[in-house]
């Protein structure tokens, strides 16, 4: 008898394999959203990516009037100012980093484009080694409503595995 490996590489089942890549690279934003997790995600912008781009959010300001637009509220590594809407309707994943203990009100911001958009979100959190319950907790209430998957790394090198692991 014929083992199903066997089988399974014969000429016959050959015709029904894909001979494709597995999948296309993601968009991915990633997003500093406070002063201190923006040195991680510019460190991180250095390494080489597939199809990750990297943003800032600290400068938010107030939340717009009606018919004021997101336009810049995100701010690439160079400093220009980035419509929050037309980069989440690029993405496929979104990732917010945060330092544990920091406000973050852009998260929700964020949050909130990318749930009207259908975009997947992902939260990491950072610096939570020897901070109390009640400061990661800070950060988590902001984070934990807008985000698909949230993290809580205790070194800056998981989030590079993280990154990796979503195909960044």
């Amino acid at each position: 008898m014929e083992s199903e490996s066997t089988r399974m590489s014969s000429a016959q089942e050959a015709r029904f394999r894909i001979n494709a890549p597995n999948s296309l690279p993601r968009a991915v934003k990633v997003i500093a959203l406070d002063q201190p997790s923006e040195s991680v995600v510019k460190r991180l912008s250095k390494s080489r990516w597939n199809g990750a781009t990297f943003f800032t959010a600290s400068a938010f300001g107030a939340t717009p009037r009606t018919g004021e637009s997101f336009s810049g509220w995100l701010s690439d590594l160079a400093g220009r100012t980035k419509n929050l809407v037309d980069e989440v309707n690029t993405a496929d994943l979104v990732v917010m980093i945060a330092t544990a203990g920091e406000d973050v009100p852009a998260g929700s911001l964020i949050g909130e484009a990318c749930s009207l958009k259908r975009v997947m979100t992902t939260g990491l959190i950072v610096g939570s080694a020897g901070k109390s319950d009640a400061t990661l907790s800070k950060t988590l209430a902001q984070l934990r409503p807008w985000s698909l998957m949230l993290v809580i790394a205790n070194a800056e090198e998981y989030i590079e595995d993280m990154l990796l692991a979503l195909r960044a």
